[in-house]
């Protein structure tokens, strides 16, 4: 197919060294050469990331790239978001990913002054009106801590209601889940931009350890298909680009107003993958 989505997104994880630092800023020279709406930066578990996510944003967003910080409810006080929302304000930054986020490992439940993202997207608004474009996440095959499809809905729409602009979905390999969710958004008379979160792959056992523990499915077909390769790497990688290849014509075909793709901090697979599209021109 040819021509571009309406916006397209790239998201990066704050690195952890010096090295890790180098990869990042190369694979971002590469990406930005195809002029995504935003990059978007991660905010680790319970804040734990907070200073490499507030260097990161500061780093693109010097370079004169759009720039969106993660932010996140859970183990975050009040106070502290505050200072965070002035000082993306005052550098000038103007979209934000609200989350409700994670618990680091051993952590108490309920940490923090927030406990949900609705609560959170709220208390940006009546901090900062209108400045911030506010992301929030979708869940097209529930989120793995929902009660039921119907208290996962609720939840999203109570995002929206709060204040929300647009929504970023958790990575999927079923379109029909995709659209399914999104009918459902709209027959509930909420209007907003849902945007398919993407995810390349190029690694068999990381991607059934994500999936695993954030209840995106694999379909069967595609795990047996990829542990069938074992450590063939090459192979892995080949016939992945041709699902997500197939996967994201169907979602923009069917009308999804993007792409947000979960880069890992690499550029080839998403470089590949918008070549494959006819996206990079």
């Amino acid at each position: 197919m040819s021509g571009r989505p309406n916006a397209f997104s790239f998201e990066f994880f704050p690195p952890k060294t010096p090295e890790g630092a180098e990869k990042l800023r190369a694979a971002r020279a590469r990406l930005a050469k195809v002029q995504p709406a935003f990059f978007s930066v991660t905010f680790g578990a319970g804040g734990s990331t907070r200073e490499g996510t507030w260097n990161t944003v500061m780093e693109i967003h010097a370079e004169g790239l759009p720039v969106a910080p993660h932010i996140s409810c859970i183990g975050t006080s009040r106070d502290t978001v505050r200072q965070l929302l002035a000082a993306y304000r005052q550098a000038g930054i103007r979209r934000m990913v609200a989350l409700r986020g994670d618990l680091p490992s051993g952590a108490a439940g309920g940490a923090g002054d927030f406990h949900h993202a609705n609560e959170l997207v709220e208390f940006i608004r009546a901090e900062t009106g209108a400045w911030f474009h506010i992301e929030v996440a979708a869940y097209p095959e529930m989120h793995p801590q929902a009660r039921s499809p119907a208290d996962d809905l609720g939840n999203f729409l109570r995002k929206v209601r709060a204040g929300a602009n647009s929504a970023i979905t958790q990575y999927f390999y079923n379109s029909d889940a995709y659209f399914a969710f999104v009918d459902q958004v709209e027959a509930a008379g909420c209007k907003i931009a849902i945007v398919p979160g993407i995810m390349p792959i190029t690694n068999f056992t990381q991607l059934a350890r994500f999936s695993d523990n954030c209840g995106a499915e694999i379909p069967r077909w595609i795990r047996l298909k990829l542990a069938s390769f074992g450590d063939d790497k090459a192979s892995i990688r080949a016939f992945g680009l041709d699902v997500v290849t197939d996967l994201c014509e169907q979602l923009l075909s069917g009308g999804a107003p993007g792409l947000h793709v979960y880069t890992m901090n690499q550029a080839e697979a998403t470089l590949e993958l918008w070549r494959r599209l006819e996206l990079s021109g």
